[in-house]
């Protein structure tokens, strides 16, 4: 996720009648969670999800509720009287477990499932819950389903995804995607993965798209709007697709070409991308943020229509999101405070690209953010121990010391381990675990096998400290004390995310000499 300047549920859920079924004798429904340590009540215990199938009718408005189902297919990992999914901001009409109506209740974010019989350690189970989806948020909570000028776009990041569909909602359960949209024939309808078939009957297409790796559920993608979907090819004939408001088509051409371009840089850096293809997503609506939905990036349109951006920071973004794809979606973080890793690659490879095609040095950018590390840390916790979320701000745990103060420890891990040591490392980092999870101490350990040092001391004051460490080979870098710190003015050359007044990772305006 790429936080920009335009930032600015409570549960739903209703017990059904069938609820009722409910053996009277029973502990009351709770909701649970894998332990999280940012988000306690996020995903389940007792299961594993292969796949989902998710369809969804769009009704041709974005103000009313979707028709949707869910199909969960999982083995259980243990001994299951009840099921809870994650699911907060839809009426639930019926929920069947094998093909058999279960009873079901909601407990917090929790939809609470209860089926007719108990489920055995290793069984096999399918899930079908009949819901609404419902994309206009309360007052208090956002995300999930945005609301376009002309439809609909997903941001699920961080735990939003169960304000669209029910789910096991944390990135340690990643899964397989089939998602199905219904809409009226004048809309065009796009999700992540690769088309699988599209059907006309009457007034409404279906389209169905069908994901070839495994995804975590904060990276869905859905699309519905009166877009055109451009096709190019881009490195060993990957296909990309970029899905834009028709009516932009032209407008938004020089910034789609670019990506084949910029995979190609990546791939120079890392490695093969690592998924069926990719493309990015402009959407005419204020979210606040870019954002690495898998195989389909999500931007705001207006970074690329806003003259107040210099290109070669505009082509920076587009790189941040495509570096996701590499870390943070084909490897995935284990735990939400494994997040430096996802979003510390991102803005390092933001940032290696803006030195080589624009002169933006990457040192520079390293010596401002660490003047401001240690009132980065006072406000966020060190970067591998970010402190909780704000009360009703969720994404509040996307503060610069995840991206700059992130991107920093790798700069430092660089200068201590040397640069041919580092690049084997990004390498065999997104080649180990592609396809998976991983955690901070996989990271520590592949980077000690690798420069055959132990590195122990190194990680643990540069993630876990209070206080930012001194910079390998840069003695003089001096960190300003969160008590004598002024609030910097941010440009585009020197940590902008900390513009003031904007959200942690915000672009800042261009000053006119950067335009």
């Amino acid at each position: 996720m790429l936080l920009t300047p335009h930032v600015r549920l409570k549960s739903a859920l209703l017990a059904s009648a069938v609820s009722v079924c409910l053996v009277a004798a029973s502990a009351p429904a709770v909701p649970l969670g894998v332990g999280d340590r940012l988000f306690p009540h996020l995903g389940n215990p007792g299961y594993d999800v292969a796949s989902y199938d998710l369809s969804f009718t769009y009704p041709g408005t974005n103000s009313k509720p979707l028709q949707a189902v869910t199909t969960i297919n999982a083995w259980t990992t243990t001994a299951l009287e009840r099921i809870n999914l994650d699911f907060a901001h839809g009426k639930v009409d019926s929920v069947e477990v094998d093909g058999e109506p279960a009873a079901f209740t909601g407990a917090g974010d929790d939809l609470v499932v209860t089926p007719e019989d108990s489920l055995t350690p290793g069984s096999w189970m399918r899930i079908t819950v009949r819901h609404t989806s419902d994309p206009v948020s309360t007052a208090d909570r956002d995300g999930g389903w945005v609301r376009t000028a002309d439809g609909l776009a997903m941001a699920n990041q961080a735990d939003a995804a169960h304000l669209v569909f029910p789910c096991n909602d944390h990135p340690s359960d990643k899964a397989m995607f089939t998602i199905r949209i219904t809409a009226p024939n004048d809309y065009t309808a796009v999700a992540n993965g690769l088309p699988a078939g599209v059907e006309r009957v009457g007034d409404a297409t279906t389209w169905m798209y069908r994901t070839q790796h495994p995804m975590a559920t904060e990276l869905a993608q859905v699309s519905v709007g009166r877009s055109t979907v451009v096709h190019r090819e881009g490195p060993h004939a990957l296909p990309v697709r970029d899905v834009v408001p028709t009516k932009d088509r032209e407008l938004l051409e020089p910034w789609l070409k670019k990506t084949p371009d910029q995979i190609a840089w990546m791939e120079g850096k890392v490695g093969p991308y690592p998924f069926e293809t990719y493309g990015v997503l402009m959407a005419e609506a204020s979210t606040g943020f870019e954002l690495e939905t898998q195989t389909l990036s999500l931007f705001e349109r207006d970074i690329f229509t806003e003259p107040g951006y210099p290109k070669w920071y505009v082509e920076s973004i587009m790189v941040h999101e495509l570096a996701h794809q590499w870390f943070g979606d084909s490897v995935s973080p284990r735990t939400w405070s494994d997040l430096w890793l996802n979003e510390g690659h991102a803005t390092w490879y933001e940032a290696l690209y803006a030195e080589e095609k624009a002169g933006r040095t990457l040192e520079a950018r390293m010596k401002a953010a660490y003047g401001a590390s240690d009132r980065w840390r006072a406000a966020g916790g060190p970067p591998a121990q970010p402190k909780a979320p704000d009360p009703g701000q969720k994404i509040s745990i996307f503060r610069p010391n995840v991206y700059d103060g992130a991107a920093l420890v790798l700069y430092a891990l660089r200068e201590k381990i040397g640069r041919p040591a580092f690049q084997h490392l990004e390498r065999a980092w997104v080649h180990n675990h592609r396809d998976s999870t991983a955690s901070t101490a996989d990271f520590q350990s592949l980077a000690e096998e690798i420069s055959g040092r132990d590195l122990s001391g190194f990680f643990k004051d540069w993630l876990y400290a209070e206080k930012t460490p001194p910079m390998p080979g840069h003695p003089d870098w001096k960190s300003v004390a969160p008590t004598a710190a002024k609030r910097p003015k941010a440009t585009p050359q020197a940590a902008p995310h900390t513009a003031p007044h904007t959200a942690p990772h915000a672009v800042p305006k261009a000053p006119p000499a950067a335009k």
